[in-house]
């Protein structure tokens, strides 16, 4: 058995789309180290391709056993985490019933709603004219409305999300009880729309939710509003918000990738896979798996009920995976990312966060020859959550 020098402070150092030397270094010489989050008991940290997909997948770790347990964490409060807390079966009645909302027949024709919005915003910045904030002009509008129409949102009530979707998921509301106060807010929101279906039924996401519940599909109404609030609709929102400019930040200060999407835009959904891969979009390995037995990798022992946090991003930089893997490469053949999971737990929405990163390169990149940073990289000023990091102000000109 190998043994480990210390309890590394978890998560390691950031900085814009950077990540952290201390993850490959961790890859080669200790892939399962112990670290420790600012709270909740110390766990292992998974930083291997291999190692973290196994965690992910394998029956022998749990996510719903860590419910109510003192699990690692970047805040403070213990939380509900929803559907992100159970395991198969519950687990998969829940994504079952959602997961048709995310069909492909019913993603391609999002896909043209999804064109005509991004081609909307881009013209709206573009008659403003320059310079424009990326984060809000385009990069928070964008995902709101998306997630807001597929659950049937009023318009006249998109605004007030805001201040719910980012305290969930910004690391103020980590330091103060005020997540409580959020949680129940968009709660009580939701629960208000469910009555209005029951009353008067719709055809969009949050009505099919409703008519499987009152239907016998075994959906209680916490499970619902769980699922219509933090599930879909804040991280529907917050992880296109932070990607969105983060892959802007990536292109702008990299020129030579810029141009080569111009010249080749048949590589650019390829280039969001690349980009998917490359930048990463969360704070840090978060939603620890618990170990329901013994389980050996390699020659290091992770014990019965022990915490295992899967480092996504440092999987994703694994060159026994990756072929070069700090480089970016638009025209990689092989790119099977785990930025959003794998196994039960992969994102449900994940189709539609590809559609709406590939539909926004291709509103932008052509009306805005001369794109680049308004105030130079140093003018981005970034934030580094609880869940999601990325830009807070990106301003762009052309």
């Amino acid at each position: 058995m190998s043994v480990h020098a210390r309890t590394r402070d978890y998560p390691f150092e950031m900085r814009d789309i950077g990540v952290s030397p201390l993850y490959a270094q961790l890859r080669r010489i200790e892939p399962m180290s112990r670290v420790q989050m600012p709270y909740g008991e110390p766990a292992w940290l998974a930083t291997r391709y291999a190692d973290v997909k196994l965690v992910l997948t394998d029956p022998r770790f749990s996510r719903a056993i860590a419910q109510g347990l003192n699990q690692p964490r970047l805040r403070r409060q213990l939380i509900d985490d929803g559907i992100m807390g159970m395991d198969p079966p519950d687990h998969t009645r829940l994504r079952r019933l959602v997961s048709k909302a995310f069909t492909v027949r019913r993603l391609e024709k999002m896909r043209e709603s999804v064109r005509a919005l991004a081609n909307q915003l881009a013209d709206a910045m573009v008659e403003q004219g320059p310079p424009a904030d990326m984060v809000e002009d385009f990069a928070r509008l964008l995902p709101t409305n998306v997630i807001c129409d597929l659950l049937g949102v009023p318009f006249t009530d998109r605004q007030i999300f805001r201040k719910w979707t980012e305290g969930v998921t910004n690391d103020e509301t980590a330091k103060a009880d005020v997540i409580f106060d959020l949680g129940a807010e968009l709660d009580e929101y939701v629960a208000g729309l469910i009555v209005q279906r029951r009353k008067e039924p719709t055809d969009d996401l949050l009505g099919a939710l409703v008519y499987a519940r009152d239907n016998g599909n075994k959906l209680d109404d916490n499970e619902l509003v769980t699922l219509a609030g933090s599930a879909l609709l804040t991280g529907g929102v917050e992880t296109v918000a932070a990607a969105l400019p983060s892959f802007f930040y990536t292109l702008l200060t990299r020129p030579h990738l810029l141009e080569q999407l111009r010249r080749e835009p048949e590589l650019l959904d390829s280039a969001v896979e690349e980009l998917l891969r490359y930048v990463p979009i969360n704070t840090a390995a978060m939603f620890a798996r618990y170990s329901l037995e013994d389980v050996w990798f390699g020659d290091t022992l992770v014990r019965t009920g022990d915490p295992v946090l899967p480092a996504l991003h440092a999987a994703n930089r694994d060159p026994e995976v990756f072929e070069d893997p700090e480089t970016i490469d638009f025209t990689r053949a092989h790119n099977p990312h785990l930025t959003f999971g794998h196994g039960a737990h992969h994102c449900i929405g994940a189709q539609l966060a590809r559609l709406e990163l590939q539909e926004s390169l291709r509103a932008l990149l052509p009306r805005m020859p001369g794109l680049r940073l308004a105030d130079g990289p140093e003018g981005v000023t970034w934030k580094y959550g609880v869940i999601v990091r990325g830009p807070t102000l990106m301003r762009i000109a052309w």
